[in-house]
């Protein structure tokens, strides 16, 4: 049985995505208050995988989780992404009449801000998890409240959903990484099935660093997917870059790396995996 970490709980998206991702295999979800809980756990288990938004097509990138990621020395093994669906749910004898307020994940109700700017009755509270909030809701009978999650939490925790697809840009994905301790990385992925890489690295503060980087880059064939750039704390006009790398050749995209690692700083390899569809 496959022991998997995640930010939330049972009925969360980070649920959904690992359950998905693992198909019919037996595992145990070990859930986790917030991402740097799910981190530690990690650092201090090696048997633990762990799963961990990295970007929504709406709310961007999450930032805190690349550092997170690198600071931890986990090795990526895989992705996936899901379709992010968002209902409004309540106790089965609350309606629209009685409601007053709303809650969910910071996130989640971004999402919705079109759905909530009209319904500006509700108001509206934050929490940390979407399953989270229809179960508070459910356990504590907090008539009155309503939640903001996947239809099939609202399911799993009793409760009524008043609408579904309240989410503002039907085209909303997430999507997350599957993160390891580096000694058991071999054995969660096929490298000679890798055709992705993330990595990470700064580079010294001179004209067209950049530039060269993506040039030697492009001579591979090498497809840059994603590039995040974050302050380096401390140091003026110095950056970190997060790089996604996709690759029809191992053995051209490592020459790449040996290429490009000269003109750079403190690069490092977060991990090679096969892409997600």
């Amino acid at each position: 049985m496959k022991r998997i970490a995640i930010q939330g709980q049972a009925g969360s998206f980070h649920a959904m995505a690992s359950e998905e991702y693992f198909g019919g295999e037996q595992i145990q979800l070990v859930c986790c208050a917030t991402f740097e809980e799910v981190f530690a756990k990690l650092a201090s288990d090696p048997t633990l995988i762990a799963f961990v938004a990295i970007e929504n097509t709406i709310a961007g990138s999450l930032l805190h989780n690349y550092e997170l990621l690198r600071d931890s020395g986990a090795a990526v093994v895989g992705e996936h992404k899901i379709h992010i669906r968002h209902a409004i749910c309540c106790l089965e004898e609350d309606d629209w009449a009685s409601i007053t307020s709303v809650m969910s994940h910071p996130v989640a109700l971004m999402q919705c801000r079109g759905f909530l700017s009209r319904h500006p009755e509700l108001m509206v509270v934050e929490c940390e998890d979407t399953a989270g909030a229809a179960e508070d809701i459910h356990d504590k009978g907090l008539a009155g409240r309503a939640a903001i999650c996947h239809y099939s939490a609202a399911a799993m925790y009793g409760m009524k959903v008043l609408e579904d697809h309240i989410e503002d840009n039907k085209h909303n994905y997430t999507r997350f990484l599957v993160l390891t301790n580096p000694k058991k990385a071999d054995f969660l992925r096929s490298i000679e099935k890798a055709n992705k890489s993330s990595i990470v690295f700064s580079l010294p503060h001179s004209e067209g660093s950049l530039s060269k980087v993506l040039t030697i880059l492009s001579f591979y064939d090498i497809n840059l997917t994603k590039i995040q750039s974050l302050p380096v704390i401390g140091h003026e006009w110095e950056y970190l870059f997060y790089v996604d790398l996709t690759f029809d050749s191992l053995t051209r995209y490592r020459q790449s790396i040996d290429a490009i690692t000269p003109l750079t700083k403190e690069l490092k390899i977060l991990g090679e995996y096969e892409a997600c569809r």
